[in-house]
């Protein structure tokens, strides 16, 4: 995958991600990112908005649950992965051809929300894996910013004493020097 195309594109969930299952049991999620670039006018002291780019995003297994749970509508969002182009039939049989994102990595824009990261246990391999939930700091201000009313991520097997990120050292190492 070297020579694939890897973008990387900022914007906002128009839906909430679709998941459903093959008929081999894999999970897969789809969602679009609406990214819509501004520009400064300076003849008229504004900002003015360009074309918006609706990009459709694509995971799978067990990273598209992960999405499927942790992301919702309107939420601004940092997608990165391959553009790939697939060719199809649909419903009347015509050929089409479409070019979508297959996601590497996904996760909240933090420019306008808070997001509180809290690890998942990996199926079978005993590794911890980031979830979030997120909120939004700046309610009253436009942007993009996001609210989530999803329920808190439970922690893996274990408790604190599994995250070293959790337990205090008894030091000041971890304190801001402010």
């Amino acid at each position: 995958m070297a020579r694939d195309t890897q973008i990387t594109i900022v914007g906002n969930l128009t839906a909430d991600p679709e998941l459903r299952f093959t008929n081999s049991g894999q999970a897969v999620v789809d969602f679009t990112v609406a990214s819509t670039p501004s520009q400064y006018d300076s003849k008229s002291g504004q900002w003015r908005d360009g074309n918006t780019l609706f990009m459709r995003c694509s995971a799978w297994n067990e990273f598209a649950e992960n999405i499927s749970e942790s992301l919702r509508k309107g939420m601004r969002v940092i997608v990165q992965g391959n553009l790939v182009q697939r060719n199809f039939e649909d419903r009347t049989g015509a050929q089409r051809t479409v070019v979508e994102l297959r996601v590497e990595e996904v996760g909240p824009s933090l420019r306008w929300a808070r997001a509180e990261v809290t690890r998942q246990e990996r199926s079978g391999s005993g590794q911890g894996r980031g979830g979030y939930q997120g909120g939004n700091r700046n309610a009253g201000q436009s942007g993009g910013g996001y609210v989530s009313n999803q329920a808190s991520y439970s922690a893996p097997q274990g408790g604190a004493n599994d995250d070293p990120w959790g337990t205090s050292q008894g030091d000041s190492f971890g304190e801001p020097p402010f």
